[in-house]
């Protein structure tokens, strides 16, 4: 009996004792408890040219280039879809090049040409493939049409450089603006509405050639 209160003597006596190391440690000073609150993030300054305008920008070093259209240059025709370069939505046009500016930091393009699809035409002087999606009702819900567009742009110009695809037979041949040729390059923009086959009629439109 005098055991087992002893023992039970101790073990509240440990209690209040860790109790009491616990109330004094609030009692410290939160800087001689441990490092202090995470430092502001890294900024960097970036200097773009959109759609011909040039933008000085300082940045958090994590933003993407799609978050940098949209929240500071507020160019939000450029949209947000998967944010994870799957869906294509957010494609703009970068040095000539079609990029997902989801999957792309703003740094990186410190004196990048970029052009999005406001800056390829306005509703009085449309872009011809702007214009051929309207003809041949390329879009529906209308969400994944910038990307589609800047896309479908670039395609193009890709055929006419010669550059190869997947699809052709031999790479050493200049590819052509046939529907196969175009869907393989159009593979990375999704279209949930299901609007395929009139954006390849826009572009065959535009390059001048049924297929």
């Amino acid at each position: 009996m005098v055991s087992g209160s002893a023992e039970f003597e101790i073990s509240r006596r440990g209690v209040l004792a860790c109790s009491g190391a616990a109330v004094a440690l609030t009692a410290v000073p939160a800087e001689a408890q441990g490092p202090t609150a995470a430092a502001a993030p890294a900024t960097l300054p970036v200097t773009l040219t959109v759609n011909g305008t040039r933008h000085d920008l300082t940045l958090d070093t994590r933003t993407t280039l799609l978050d940098t259209l949209r929240e500071h240059l507020h160019l939000t025709g450029t949209k947000k879809g998967c944010d994870h370069g799957q869906c294509g939505a957010c494609t703009v046009i970068v040095n000539g090049e079609r990029i997902n500016s989801c999957l792309s930091l703003a740094v990186q393009h410190q004196g990048d040409k970029v052009t999005t699809i406001e800056g390829l035409g306005t509703p009085d002087k449309l872009h011809p493939m702007q214009a051929a999606f309207v003809k041949h009702d390329g879009f529906q819900c209308g969400y994944c049409t910038p990307g589609q567009i800047c896309s479908a742009v670039s395609v193009l110009d890709e055929i006419r450089r010669g550059i190869p695809s997947h699809v052709q037979a031999d790479l050493t041949e200049k590819p052509g603006f046939t529907n196969i040729e175009m869907r393989e390059r159009m593979s990375g923009n999704i279209c949930r509405c299901g609007a395929y086959s009139n954006i390849l009629d826009a572009m065959s439109d535009v390059a001048g050639e049924r297929a």
